[in-house]
């Protein structure tokens, strides 16, 4: 079994990938940013089932300081670099801080990587990578295809994941000394929550479950189980035929809000009472734009359907997520056992 590194240790993925090493037998080092998240993370972790006796460990380390990044990965024999910034309704108004805690921090836990000797890094990097920036096609997206960072209505999370990942693989172009990469691409992440700080990829089903939502835009959206997210995770990490490559993360093709408002109201019964079973003409969320900020930011996206291809990591790895209804229902399932959803 390896010693394995993973960044961002209180995430939402970092938690599962977390729970997926520990389950196959691995020793964990997580790094946090404040150590005060230690209690948190260890009580997800233990919601998903992690032992307190596990071989786990928490190491303070930032994405922006070299400070404690050399500790943190001596020894180790793999690198999964989970931790980025993700800000609540994926905007941000901190543009240049967010792009560069993306991609200085990717570097600086690539550069003390190879220091420590670590034989492969594998990078969370995201389907915002792979496809914004162009004009909108029929067919799916693949690895092969790159977000163009200043590409019309590119905002700053994109440009950061575009930009981070870029970074990693002239890296290891340039510098990484025989250090081999891989990254995953997942899409819109959801699954089991593991406590009630919530991942803001989890906030959409909230807002069909709580009402907040009274009638859904014509937005399409990719969609991921978290647990197969972790699985593709340590697959990556480990098969020779990884190195060097990206995979997209997807259930399959893309889901309508109104169809996961479907889904929600099937399978759950009374508990979807408040799921909006109406969708909104886009002239009306055009109209409702001029004084709501959330109908503003899904103007441009209305009726436009990014597909993205999981061929690859299906054949090269052997990869075979969930059906997107299934990451649907165990979300909500999980915000109502919490009891994070309006009774």
């Amino acid at each position: 079994m390896a010693r394995v590194l993973v960044t961002g240790g209180s995430g939402f993925i970092a938690a599962y990938v977390i729970l997926a090493l520990l389950r196959q037998g691995h020793e964990v080092r997580a790094t946090l940013r404040d150590m005060a998240q230690e209690g948190q993370a260890r009580a997800q972790l233990a919601a998903g089932g992690a032992r307190p006796e596990a071989a786990l460990s928490f190491h303070r380390a930032d994405l922006l300081d070299d400070d404690g990044w050399a500790a943190a990965l001596a020894g180790c024999d793999y690198a999964l670099h989970v931790a980025s910034p993700v800000p609540a309704g994926l905007v941000a108004d901190d543009e240049a801080g967010l792009i560069a805690v993306a991609r200085e921090g990717t570097v600086r836990v690539l550069k003390a990587a190879r220091a420590a000797g670590v034989r492969r890094v594998v990078v969370t990097s995201s389907f915002a990578a792979v496809g914004y920036g162009h004009a909108p096609r029929t067919g799916p997206y693949d690895e092969r295809d790159w977000t163009a960072p200043d590409g019309a209505g590119v905002d700053a999370y994109t440009r950061s994941k575009t930009l981070a990942e870029r970074a990693a693989w002239d890296f290891i172009a340039g510098e990484g000394a025989g250090m081999e990469l891989a990254t995953v691409n997942p899409v819109v992440v959801l699954g089991p929550a593991l406590g009630p700080d919530m991942s803001a990829s989890l906030d959409l089903i909230h807002a069909l479950l709580d009402g907040a939502m009274p009638a859904t835009p014509r937005l399409y959206l990719g969609l991921v189980d978290v647990r197969d997210v972790a699985d593709l995770h340590l697959k990556a990490m480990t098969a020779p035929e990884a190195a060097g490559e990206r995979f997209l993360a997807t259930a399959g093709a893309a889901v309508s809000l109104h169809e996961m408002a479907k889904v929600l109201r099937a399978g759950l019964g009374p508990a979807a009472r408040r799921v909006p079973r109406i969708q909104l003409p886009d002239v009306m969320v055009r109209l409702a734009a001029l004084v709501l900020p959330m109908a503003r930011m899904a103007v441009p996206r209305l009726g436009i359907r990014r597909d993205a291809a999981n061929a690859k990591a299906r054949d090269i790895l052997g990869w075979s997520p969930r059906p997107a209804e299934e990451a649907i229902l165990a979300t909500a399932e999980s915000l109502i056992r919490l009891g994070l959803v309006k009774g």
